[in-house]
C-alpha cells in the first residue's frame, strides 16, 4: 500500500465538507482532480470510501474508521513539520554544557541567558566542573559543549582555542592603582594571592618573577581566583588573575572596597577552549551556541584590553 499525504489531505477535505465539489473549492483544485484522487485512494485501500448513487454521496463505515486514522497521521505530520521548522530555527532541543569555575558564575550564564531568551522550548544543563573533568565529559560524548582551560589535543574532542592575558588585581586606593602596567619589580616582596602550585597561572607567575630576580611572596593559596578579589579589595594582597574572572567582577562589583585591574608585564596568558564531542554530529543548536560563545570570548578580550 502506497498512500500519499496529498491523498490523505484530499480525503479529509471530502469528509469535512461532505461533497467532492465543496472539497475541490476549498482545496483550490478542480472537481475531476479531487474525484481522481479519491478513486486512486480507494484503489490503494482495496475498498470503497463512499456510497455513490443518484442524489447520494455518503461515507461508508470503513471511511468513518479510516477518517480517524487519516486525521491522526496528518496531525502527526503537522507536528513533525513544526518541530523540524523549530529545529532549523534552533528553537527546540537540549544543551548540556560543562563549564570551568572562572566562567560559571557570571560569564557563561549571561551568554546562555541571552542565547535562550527567545528560545522557550530549549532546555539546558549547566554544570560547573574542573577543566580536567570537563575534558573527559566531552571526550566521552556525555556533554554537548565544554568551556575549560585549553587541554592537550585528542581525537575525541573538537576544540576552538583562545589565549587571554592575565591581569594584575590591585586595591582601588593603592599606589599601584595609578600605574599603566605592573611588573614583578612593583610586586617584589609584597603579599600575593595565587592559585595552587600545579596551576598554569602559578607556574607562569613564578617564572615571570624569577625572570626579573624578584621575590614572589605568596600569602594566600586559592582554588579559584574569585575569592582572591575579596582579599585584594580588603588591601591584604595583590593577585595576577584571568580576564574572565576580572570581567565577571566588573559586571557585578560588590559593595565596599573595590579592585582595579592593570596590565601585567611580562605578558602571561591563559588558554581557554570551547570543546565539542568529535565522535557524534553536533546539533544546529549546539553549533549556534558555540558560535555565540566564541564571539563573546573575542569581544571580552577587546573590551578588557581597551579598558586598561
Amino acid at each position: 500500500m502506497n498512500l500519499t499525504v496529498r491523498q490523505l489531505q484530499t480525503f479529509r477535505a471530502v469528509m469535512r465538507f461532505g461533497s467532492i465539489s465543496e472539497a475541490a473549492r476549498n482545496l483550490g483544485r478542480t472537481q475531476p482532480a479531487v474525484s481522481s484522487m479519491i478513486a486512486g485512494l480507494e484503489d490503494e485501500l482495496g475498498f470503497s470510501l463512499f456510497d455513490r448513487g443518484p442524489g447520494r454521496f455518503r461515507p461508508t463505515p470503513e471511511a468513518l474508521f479510516f477518517a480517524e486514522e487519516a486525521e491522526a497521521i496528518l496531525l502527526r505530520i503537522d507536528r513533525t513539520r513544526a518541530n523540524l521548522r523549530s529545529l532549523s530555527a534552533h528553537n527546540h532541543g537540549r544543551l548540556k554544557i560543562a563549564c570551568h569555575p572562572a566562567a560559571s558564575g557570571v560569564f557563561l550564564p549571561r551568554i546562555l541567558g541571552d542565547f535562550l531568551r527567545q528560545k522557550p522550548d530549549v532546555e539546558a544543563t549547566l554544570m560547573m566542573r574542573s577543566s580536567a573533568v570537563i575534558e573527559d565529559l566531552v571526550a566521552s560524548q556525555q556533554f554537548d559543549v565544554g568551556f575549560s582551560e585549553t587541554p592537550e589535543p585528542r581525537n575525541s574532542i573538537r576544540q576552538e582555542d583562545f589565549e587571554l592575558e592575565y591581569l594584575c588585581a590591585v586595591p582601588e586606593g593603592d599606589s599601584l592603582a595609578s600605574a599603566g602596567e605592573i611588573t614583578p619589580t612593583n610586586l617584589n616582596g609584597l603579599p600575593m594571592a595565587t592559585l595552587f602550585d600545579e596551576h598554569p597561572s602559578y607556574l607562569q607567575t613564578t617564572t615571570a618573577f624569577a625572570s626579573q630576580n624578584c621575590s614572589l611572596k605568596r600569602r594566600f593559596e586559592l582554588q579559584t581566583f574569585l575569592p582572591g578579589l575579596t582579599l585584594v579589595a580588603s588591601g591584604l594582597c595583590y593577585m595576577i588573575c584571568d580576564m574572565i574572572t576580572a570581567d565577571s567582577y566588573l559586571r557585578s562589583p560588590p559593595q565596599g572596597p573595590k579592585v582595579v585591574f592593570r596590565k601585567f608585564r611580562p605578558r602571561i596568558a591563559s588558554g581557554i577552549s570551547i570543546l565539542t564531542p568529535a565522535h557524534r554530529p553536533v546539533s544546529l543548536l549546539t553549533t549556534e551556541f558555540c558560535r555565540k560563545l566564541s564571539e563573546q570570548v573575542r569581544m571580552l578580550e577587546v573590551r578588557m584590553t581597551e579598558s586598561l
